[in-house]
C-alpha cells in the first residue's frame, strides 16, 4: 500500500508532520481530520511491502550565496509592495529550488507558529550565518526588514563578484601547471623508459641524471598504489586537522603568510570585516554584539579571534581605533578611519568608506592576480623543463656523440 508523508497543524495550532499508508491521498486527508489534524501538504513516500532497500540519505548541500542573493532581492521586493511576510515566503517556495525551499517553507511553518522572522531562520544556521541573522532581526525590530534585505542582497552579490574573480584569475595558471605536470608524467613513464632500454641492449650507462630520473620513474611505477594511498592519506588528514578548530586557525593564519597572496587574503578580509561591521552600525546594532556578528562573518578564524579579543578591550573602556591599533591586524588606513568616524560620530560611514577603497584595491588585485603569480610560475616551469633537458637531451647528446665518432 503507498505510504504518505504529511505536514498538518494539530487542534492547539502545533505543527506536525509524520508517515501513513493510505490508498490515496484523500485518504490521508480523511485519516487526518479524523484525528484531528489539518493537513498542510501530502507527499507521496513510496511503496510498503517487500524487500526494499535504500541508501541512507545525505545531508543536502546548504543553498550557496547566488541562491541566498536572489531570495534577499525577492523577499525585499515583496515586502516593499505590502505583501504580508508569509504570504510572500509562500510565493518564493512555489518558485525556488530545493532545498532552499523546503527550508522556507519550515519558516512559514514557524511564522504561524507564532515565531517571529530571525527566530525562525534561525533554527537553519547551515543556511543563514550569523551576521543575516541579525540582520533581519534588526529589521524586524526597527520596522525596516525591506532595507535589511536590500543590503544583504547588496553584500552577498559583492562576495559572489570577488568569488568568480578569483576563480577566473586562477584557471590559465592551474591550466598550465596541469599540462606540465602531465607532460612530465609521459615524458618520465614512455620515452626515458625507451632511452634506458636502448642503452641496456647496447652495454652503455645512461646520464647520472637520467639514472635519476628513471629511479624516480620506477619508484611511482612499481609503488604507485604506496603513492596513492600515502597521498589520499596525507591529503585527508590535513583536511581533517584544519577542520578541527585549531588547524583552522592555524590555515586562516598560514594564508596570510603566503608571498603575494597573503595581502590579497588580509584586504579581502578586512573589506568583508568593513563593510559587515558598517551593515550593523547602520542598522542600529550595538557595537559589542556588531563586533561578535562580525567575528563570525569575516572568514577567517584567526583574524575573528582577533575581533572577539576587541570585545573584551571595548568593555573595560577602551576606544575602537585604540583597541584596533593594538591587534594588530588592521592596516593603518584602517585604523585612521575607525579614529575619524568615532571623532565625528560617522563611524558607519566611515567603515563604507574603508570597505568601498579595499573592494577596489582587491578588484584591482584580482584582475592583477596573473601577474602576480607569473614570478612562482615561471620558478615552477623552469624546474619542470629543467627536469625534461637532463632526462631527454643528456641521453640524445651522448647518443649523437657516439654516432660521429
Amino acid at each position: 500500500m503507498p505510504r504518505f508523508k504529511y505536514r498538518g497543524r494539530n487542534p492547539v495550532g502545533t505543527a506536525v508532520e509524520g508517515l501513513l499508508e493510505a490508498a490515496s491521498t484523500d485518504a490521508v486527508v480523511s485519516q487526518l481530520n479524523a484525528a484531528g489534524v489539518t493537513p498542510i501538504a501530502i507527499e507521496t513516500a513510496g511503496e510498503t511491502g517487500g524487500f526494499s532497500f535504500s541508501l541512507p540519505e545525505l545531508p543536502a548541500r546548504p543553498p550557496g550565496r547566488q541562491e541566498l542573493a536572489l531570495f534577499c532581492r525577492q523577499l525585499y521586493a515583496l515586502i516593499k509592495s505590502g505583501v504580508p511576510i508569509i504570504r510572500g515566503l509562500s510565493q518564493l517556495a512555489d518558485t525556488t529550488r530545493e532545498p532552499l525551499a523546503g527550508t522556507i517553507r519550515e519558516v512559514i511553518d514557524d511564522l504561524e507558529a507564532g515565531r517571529d522572522l530571525a527566530g525562525a531562520l534561525a533554527r537553519h544556521p547551515r543556511t543563514f550565518s550569523p551576521l543575516f541573522l541579525s540582520m533581519v532581526r534588526v529589521g524586524e525590530v526597527s520596522g525596516r526588514l525591506e532595507d535589511a534585505m536590500l543590503q544583504l542582497n547588496v553584500y552577498l552579490d559583492r562576495e559572489i563578484q570577488t568569488s568568480n574573480a578569483i576563480k577566473t584569475a586562477l584557471r590559465y595558471p592551474a591550466t598550465v601547471m596541469i599540462a606540465l605536470v602531465v607532460a612530465v608524467f609521459i615524458i618520465m613513464t614512455t620515452v626515458i623508459p625507451k632511452f634506458a632500454s636502448f642503452y641496456g641492449k647496447n652495454g652503455l650507462e645512461l646520464p647520472l641524471p637520467t639514472q635519476i630520473i628513471m629511479a624516480i620513474s620506477n619508484f611511482f611505477v612499481d609503488y604507485w598504489y604506496l603513492v596513492a594511498v600515502g597521498a589520499v592519506g596525507g591529503f585527508a588528514a590535513l583536511v581533517r586537522y584544519v577542520n578541527t578548530e585549531r588547524g583552522r586557525l592555524w590555515w586562516d593564519r598560514a594564508k596570510l603568510r603566503l608571498p603575494r597572496i597573503g595581502t590579497l587574503v588580509l584586504r579581502a578580509t578586512l573589506a568583508r570585516f568593513a563593510r559587515a561591521f558598517g551593515m550593523s552600525m547602520h542598522a542600529g546594532v550595538p557595537i559589542l554584539q556588531a563586533l561578535a556578528v562580525t567575528a563570525r562573518a569575516v572568514d577567517n578564524e584567526y583574524i575573528a579571534e582577533k575581533i572577539a579579543g576587541m570585545r573584551d578591550s571595548i568593555e573595560r573602556g577602551e576606544s575602537l581605533s585604540r583597541t584596533a591599533l593594538r591587534v594588530s591586524i588592521f592596516t593603518p588606513l584602517t585604523v585612521q578611519m575607525l579614529t575619524v568616524g568615532e571623532e565625528t560620530g560617522q563611524l558607519p560611514d566611515m567603515l563604507d568608506e574603508v570597505a568601498s577603497f579595499y573592494e577596489r584595491e582587491v578588484d584591482y588585485d584580482i584582475k592583477r592576480l596573473s601577474a602576480l603569480i607569473e614570478p612562482l610560475l615561471t620558478v615552477a616551469m623552469a624546474v619542470l623543463v629543467l627536469i625534461l633537458a637532463l632526462g631527454v637531451f643528456l641521453p640524445m647528446w651522448d647518443l649523437t656523440q657516439m654516432a660521429g665518432r
